[in-house]
């Protein structure tokens, strides 16, 4: 397999097995080691890079033409601005083209080369996704010198020492340091971020790697949001007076960051107070629940997902990024597993019977990536307007094909 071949080559992508991929370099100088993996989505490359649950990959684009509507601050996904390159580096089929967009207000490679993130591209994209297709997401190292002139022992001894993701707990380096208060409601057409006026209920948001979208989507359902750190203690979460508890996305192996969260988690859940979680947060509630999690094959990354709601029987077009999973079969009982993946089979949700905690795995405050999946900020607000004895909202259906 072959990159692009640039005389000289400028940036090389080097995997574990010793493939070298050969192209040019853009945004950050020098090299960085991570998990290899490819997204799928075709919009969305800024929430992407800016999605802290990308900490220690190097993320390959499968659509070509990625920069073509610049960046913006609008469209960044992390709040905790230390966490912002996450993202290990990028991996481009063509060049990066000056943007062509009202909202533009920067060209990707300026905001890369300030976010520190290191990109290469020329490469083909479609080979090294088939690879990993094949054989599974390796570790690799990106490199970028103008010069052409490569520190090889620097970087093989980097790519070296890279653990790979098993065994690690990201989530405390993407984390928030300190709670902060969250009252910023959903980016509307010509009007962008509003402000929540008329707050009815209080969520406490752990964040493990928390998107800002997903606290929009929480405002959104009339409740302010306080965030806490992936640390802290059950003591800490309900010294806040929450209505209910989410629990956030976020990189890493869910098993090493369980070793704290999971204990926390399980003293929360005994409180009956409604819980949420996305992504990691679900993994976490389902070993918090007795089950087991386990690294995937190549993932799940793009924004074309189908996934099959087995309550209902509808299939929602989702939003994922994950490299582990729950296992479905180590769900004990009294958990029903609620949603499934239908690219694999994998699991994508589950529920707790008779209590109102569940969780997926995909992403549904769609950024990026479709809105089908909305209606689950709606269902787990709904849940407190129970327990308030408020009226609950409808929740936002698809409407069905035309016979």
């Amino acid at each position: 397999m072959t990159g692009w071949q640039h005389n000289p080559a400028t940036a090389v992508l080097i995997l574990a097995d010793g493939t070298r991929l050969e192209g040019f370099g853009l945004g950050a100088t020098g090299h960085a080691a991570g998990e290899v993996c490819f997204n799928t989505a075709m919009t969305g490359y800024q929430e992407v890079l800016t999605d802290p649950s990308y900490a220690g990959q190097i993320v390959t684009f499968t659509f070509p033409h990625i920069g073509n509507v610049g960046t913006n601050d609008e469209d960044i996904e992390t709040v905790n601005m230390a966490a912002l390159s996450g993202v290990r580096g990028v991996v481009l089929k063509a060049d990066i083209t000056n943007p062509s967009n009202y909202r533009a207000a920067e060209k990707l490679d300026a905001w890369l080369r300030k976010r520190n993130i290191i990109a290469i591209a020329g490469i083909d994209t479609r080979a090294l996704t088939a690879r990993i297709r094949e054989h599974g997401m390796p570790n690799g190292i990106i490199a970028h010198e103008p010069t052409g002139q490569f520190d090889e022992a620097s970087i093989a001894a980097e790519l070296k020492a890279f653990p790979g993701l098993e065994g690690l707990d990201l989530a405390r380096e993407v984390t928030t340091a300190q709670s902060y208060p969250w009252d910023q409601t959903r980016w509307e057409w010509n009007k962008g971020y509003g402000k929540l006026e008329d707050p009815q209920f209080h969520v406490v948001a752990m964040d493990f790697g928390i998107k800002r979208n997903i606290l929009s989507c929480l405002t959104d359902q009339q409740a302010r949001v306080t965030v806490v750190p992936a640390g802290a203690t059950a003591e800490e979460v309900l010294a806040h007076e929450p209505d209910a508890i989410f629990l956030s996305n976020g990189p890493g192996d869910p098993a090493a960051t369980g070793k704290y969260a999971v204990p926390t988690i399980q003293k929360l859940m005994e409180t009956g107070k409604p819980i949420f979680g996305i992504c990691l947060g679900h993994q976490l509630l389902g070993l918090a629940l007795g089950g087991t999690t386990s690294k995937m094959h190549q993932g799940h990354h793009g924004a074309n997902h189908p996934v099959k709601d087995l309550t209902t029987g509808r299939v929602e077009i989702t939003s994922m990024n994950h490299g582990f999973a729950v296992d479905a079969d180590s769900l004990p009982s009294g958990v029903t597993q609620t949603h499934i993946s239908l690219f694999d089979g994998s699991n994508a949700g589950l529920a707790v019977d008779g209590k109102p905690i569940f969780s997926v795995q995909y992403h549904p405050e769609a950024s990026p990536g479709p809105r089908d999946s909305h209606y689950l900020f709606t269902r787990f607000l709904n849940e407190v307007r129970k327990q308030k004895g408020l009226p609950e909202k409808p929740e936002y259906k698809a409407p069905e094909s035309a016979a």
